[in-house]
């Protein structure tokens, strides 16, 4: 069940809130959790066996870390065998098949892969389980002796499947102190609904672009074809990304939660730093917190520091999923970003604001190249036609037909990707915002009456 579908926004969505808020505060942590196995189970009824598996596993180890008197060393193993635990349960299922793959084409073997599927959101919801049992090891929080409330916590379904990744520590006292009222649930609402519109309008509309192009051999592009097509991935994996944010975020303030933001427009980056800092936000802080400080950060001098940022992108790769252009992917943007480090952004900030833009987003569009395509093959092939090395013309009718059929919905975009003043301005909705909040939900609804293309692009992660 994704956000972006009749089902759950005229049923699911309803039913749960009524239930909720019909329930006595006491049971509602309860509602949520048996709602949210309900939401999973709608798609993926024996993978729920799985995520009960990680919340038991990480609710046991942690009440097991708030033994008083427990010396330093078992705290330690404790924390080893969570970790273990959940890496393994991931890795099994995300990780298996690509391993087997690699070492039968190393060693000439023929071990038959599992065919597993992957089970939706296990990477979001594995990191999540364990930031609790590492900071309640911290002393960070404390931990959770109400396992319906942990349960709550793994299972919440506003950021289950696709984030944003929510830190134990951020959400502990939400658990069991919140507080919902009208303006908090409006203000949901209308979160939700641009999260909706986001998706459906624009990130499913530009990703009809994309299909077309990356479905087409990228020996026969012409150059500004192959540009446009990246742009058309570029404008989908944002709008669909952060419109599913946007829409777990206005989830979790109609029960009462507050999410930390997980975009903050990164195409108006002017640097490849400063796009990380914008762009998927939770996982760069989980990864900062979790693993590049717990390595020495930049405390240890400039050798360790350049491993430890390289160790965390060949990570940040290797999560988004089981394959080599992800790793590349990953190590592709390390080496930026150690590059810009020591001696890159003191050049870029010598140039004119333009050029550092310019800069930033070809060096991300290349990125997405890598990100888009799992063959070596057709990257290469892909790159070769936006530099206009496939010995094809600048641009063709084809070319002009992608641009004169799209222009309208790419000025939108381009205008929906800059920072602007919100509206409304806080404690401020008017007649006229209800209306134009509504217009925009009438129109992602009739567009989903009819649709027949409704990807929801980070499924795969």
């Amino acid at each position: 069940m994704v956000f972006s579908s009749l089902l759950f926004l005229f049923l699911f969505l309803p039913a749960v809130l009524a239930l909720y808020y019909c329930s006595p505060r006491r049971i509602r942590n309860l509602i949520l959790f048996l709602t949210s196995l309900v939401f999973y189970a709608w798609g993926e009824p024996i993978y729920i066996v799985i995520m009960l598996v990680s919340t038991l596993t990480d609710y046991s180890f942690g009440l097991l870390l708030d033994r008083p008197n427990l010396i330093s060393l078992k705290r330690k193993w404790i924390v080893a065998c969570s970790i273990i635990v959940n890496l393994a349960l991931l890795s099994y299922f995300k990780y298996a098949d690509f391993l087997i793959q690699n070492v039968n084409t190393l060693l000439g073997t023929s071990i038959p892969l599992t065919d597993l599927p992957l089970p939706i959101g296990i990477s979001f919801y594995t990191f999540q389980s364990m930031s609790y049992i590492i900071d309640v090891y911290r002393g960070t929080a404390k931990a959770q002796r109400n396992w319906i409330d942990f349960g709550t916590f793994v299972a919440l379904f506003p950021q289950l499947v696709a984030g944003p990744i929510v830190k134990y520590s951020t959400i502990a006292e939400q658990l069991h102190k919140r507080t919902e009222n009208i303006k908090m649930f409006a203000e949901g609402v209308r979160r939700f609904t641009i999260g909706l519109a986001k998706k459906v309008l624009l990130a499913n509309n530009i990703g009809l672009l994309w299909d077309t192009i990356s479905n087409t051999n990228p020996d026969s592009l012409t150059v500004l074809t192959a540009w446009l097509g990246i742009i058309a991935f570029a404008f989908q994996i944002y709008f669909d990304f952060s419109g599913y944010s946007d829409m777990a975020i206005g989830l979790g303030l109609m029960f009462g939660f507050r999410f930390n933001e997980n975009f903050n427009k990164p195409y108006i980056a002017q640097s490849i730093t400063d796009f990380w800092r914008r762009w998927h936000i939770s996982l760069g802080s989980w990864f900062r917190e979790y693993v590049y400080i717990p390595l020495g950060g930049n405390r240890r001098g400039l050798v360790i520091q350049m491993r430890n940022i390289l160790i965390v992108w060949l990570l940040t790769g290797f999560w988004h999923g089981a394959s080599w252009n992800f790793i590349a992917w990953g190590l592709y943007f390390g080496v930026i970003l150690l590059m810009e480090k020591w001696w890159g952004l003191k050049l870029l900030f010598r140039l004119p604001r333009w050029t550092r833009h310019v800069y930033a987003l070809v060096l991300i569009l290349i990125g997405w190249v890598l990100f888009a395509f799992d063959q070596p093959s057709l990257i290469l092939s892909y790159l070769s036609a936006m530099a206009g090395l496939n010995h094809q013309a600048l641009w063709n009718n084809d070319t002009l037909y992608f641009f004169y059929t799209n222009i309208i919905l790419l000025l939108i975009l381009i205008i929906a990707s800059l920072p602007k003043k919100q509206w409304p301005r806080k404690n401020e909705l008017s007649f006229l915002h209800l209306v134009w909040y509504g217009f925009l939900f009438f129109l992602s609804v009739s567009y989903l009456v009819d649709a027949t293309f409704n990807p929801f692009l980070y499924f795969r992660f």
